[in-house]
């Protein structure tokens, strides 16, 4: 299964990816982990990267890419993949879709598209709170005892991050709005999306997701244990 989630911020790409990579037992390569680990590793790719991010710079699409087929081509890719958070704009989608016809993967891929109403998911993000020791991110409102991590146990320890504030939440839906939800479109031309309401609960999103997929190919999907 070759797969790459879409979705507005707040939506839970991340946690979907998560699941379903464990489900059907393919990588979850999300961006930013394998980019940080390409900088770790030192690759050429890696260190390149790293002197620009070192200047406070964006890596550039061209090297994003560099580093994705490094990632694509390790044979643990080769029986699926699962990639979270690329393309964001239609350059990039440009980009992947040459590198998939390199890889002889364009025509398997297919795209999860996680549908939500924006001031539903505004509010879900306003409604974040990290905990300044452990760093997990909860829902505010389904914490039991608001001054005790459920995680790790610090008192007090609850705070609201800056990019969860609605004013920078709005400008980053103004971003994805213009800059990435027309990639859904270019894919949708190609027949490649499967759409689910990606504001049920996490287990009924990632229950419709493997129904769409199973629909999809015309059989069982086989599920990790």
């Amino acid at each position: 299964m070759y797969l790459i989630i879409f979705g507005a911020p707040g939506v839970g790409k991340g946690t979907q990816a998560k699941i379903l990579s464990s489900k059907l037992g393919i990588p979850h390569i999300s961006t930013g982990d394998i980019l940080r680990a390409a900088v770790k590793a030192q690759t050429v790719l890696g260190m390149k990267a790293q002197k620009i991010m070192s200047r406070g710079e964006l890596v550039s699409d061209e090297i994003m890419i560099g580093i994705i087929k490094d990632t694509l081509s390790d044979p643990k890719c080769s029986k699926g993949f699962l990639l979270d958070g690329f393309p964001r704009t239609l350059a990039q989608a440009a980009a992947i879709d040459e590198l998939l016809k390199e890889l002889n993967l364009m025509e398997k891929i297919l795209v999860v598209s996680l549908k939500a109403d924006e001031e539903e998911l505004i509010v879900r993000l306003t409604n974040r709170r990290a905990c300044s020791k452990c760093q997990e991110i909860f829902n505010y409102k389904d914490i039991k005892d608001k001054d005790v991590c459920p995680n790790c146990g610090a008192v007090d320890s609850f705070y609201h991050r800056s990019d969860d504030q609605e004013d920078v939440i709005r400008n980053r839906f103004k971003i994805f709005q213009s800059v990435t939800l027309p990639i859904l479109e270019h894919y949708e031309k190609m027949g490649k999306v499967i759409s689910v309401d990606g504001f049920q609960h996490v287990e009924k999103v990632t229950e419709d997701i493997l129904h769409s997929l199973a629909k999809r190919s015309g059989k069982e999907i086989t599920i990790s244990t």
